[in-house]
């Protein structure tokens, strides 16, 4: 975490909060009552960085104190709804991971078999299971370059589709 936050201070500039204001919803989780909240008014830089943190804190994997902001802890927003989908306008839902979403990998599962966690419909493969890995345990840079790459093409492929551009 505290990698994280040497890294996210390095590259957001001092106006990131205004930029991100009402622009950005960051999904984070309450320990005490397990539910989920989005965040889109950040009043300081540091109001952003802390809830970006909190959005990234899983526990025990990104250590054992989670993550406090306004007087309260919070995890990552992921573990009680993987999918916040916004009151108005349309939202595309991404993901690494294969399932039903608007980008995402398309494997092709002989099974199609699909579980929900946290309110996101995945698809039963070994390519997911193999993604999970690479989440929890990065891979190197090469594999890193080719996942940036293949996730950019999924994002190009949905626009394409879509008609925002050719």
């Amino acid at each position: 975490m505290k990698q994280l936050r040497e890294g996210m201070e390095s590259i957001l500039s001092a106006d990131a909060h205004k930029k991100a204001h009402k622009q950005l919803h960051v999904s984070i989780t309450n320990v005490k009552t397990l539910k989920n909240c989005l965040i889109s008014s950040f009043p300081t830089r540091e109001d952003l960085i802390t809830v970006l943190l909190a959005s990234s804190f899983v526990p025990f994997y990104a250590g054992i104190k989670a993550v406090e902001y306004r007087g309260e802890t919070w995890i990552d927003g992921g573990l009680t709804n993987r999918l916040p989908i916004l009151s108005t306008g349309r939202t595309m839902t991404v993901s690494p991971f294969s399932g039903k979403l608007d980008i995402c990998p398309q494997d092709k599962s002989q099974s199609n078999l699909y579980v929900t966690i946290a309110k996101q419909d995945f698809i039963l493969s070994i390519a997911n299971f193999v993604r999970l890995s690479q989440a929890l345990f990065p891979p190197g840079q090469t594999t890193m370059e080719s996942l940036y790459h293949k996730g950019f093409n999924d994002a190009v492929t949905f626009l394409q589709n879509k008609g925002y551009f050719e």
